[in-house]
């Protein structure tokens, strides 16, 4: 994964997502999910997709994985276009049941360094355990994926996303499923592993205390079809959270409020 070596004002974008537009069929119409959609993420970013439900956020996470090519716009890592899914973006999902339930958490980590070819034998299970203490699952590295709670599962999912050392991990609200308890520990510990290890991670929430606190930059998009509204710093604290906070809820609901007033 990549260190930030260089601040975000001198670096040279390591994805580039430009004037992307994103559409899908249904039985009876084409749905525009966004809309000319512009964002640049750099080595090292926490970057947060964050609005209301059907913004098309988990659909531009998609896109960037390479499972859904843009109607419109492009999207390159590191330069490149992307035309589908590789090791080098790794997909963290909100279920739980992302693991594969006949394998133990250390099996479930090496058959993805095994299958995509990236390490083999002794090499996979070393780098495997690696990062499985790294999210403190080592006692759990001969445990099933039945024994687990839900937020054990996460971690695993994780471990094996990190494992692969992908240049960006992409992350689809993945404590969405989590009690509150749970969500706040797993957000502390994503902190934590990034404060160790710098990787870059793309991460999608409509959750606007999650997004403060994970996020160093963040992406707020409109309700559908999903556009730019603006971005912002995040990792506020203290007075400054609950202003930041009160910020963003004026700005991605500021046409609701309006409409209300108005009526």
């Amino acid at each position: 994964m990549n260190d930030q070596s260089r601040s975000a004002g001198t670096a040279q974008p390591l994805l580039t997502v430009s004037g992307v537009t994103l559409q899908y069929k249904t039985p009876n119409h084409i749905v525009t999910a966004t809309y000319r959609v512009d964002f640049d993420v750099h080595a090292g970013d926490r970057f947060i997709l964050l609005g209301p439900s059907g913004c098309g956020k988990s659909t531009l996470l998609k896109a960037v994985g390479g499972y859904l090519a843009p109607t419109e716009g492009q999207i390159r890592l590191k330069g490149q276009l992307i035309r589908e899914p590789g090791p080098d973006r790794m997909m963290v999902f909100q279920e739980f049941d992302q693991l594969l339930p006949w394998k133990t958490v250390l099996q479930n980590v090496v058959f993805a360094l095994e299958s995509s070819g990236r390490r083999k034998g002794k090499e996979a299970r070393d780098r495997a355990m690696h990062y499985i203490d790294k999210v403190n699952l080592t006692k759990f590295a001969d445990s099933y994926p039945h024994t687990l709670s839900g937020g054990m599962k996460q971690r695993v999912a994780i471990a094996r996303g990190m494992a692969m050392e992908p240049d960006i991990l992409l992350m689809d609200e993945p404590f969405a499923a989590l009690d509150a308890l749970t969500r706040r520990k797993m957000q502390d510990e994503l902190l934590a592993l990034w404060a160790d290890t710098k990787f870059t991670v793309l991460f999608v929430t409509h959750s606007i205390p999650e997004a403060i606190k994970i996020g160093n930059r963040i992406l707020l998009l409109s309700p559908h079809p999903g556009q730019v509204k603006a971005e912002l710093n995040g990792g506020a604290k203290d007075a400054a959270f609950a202003a930041l906070e009160k910020r963003i809820q004026q700005m991605l609901f500021a046409d609701e409020i309006e409409e209300a007033e108005n009526v």
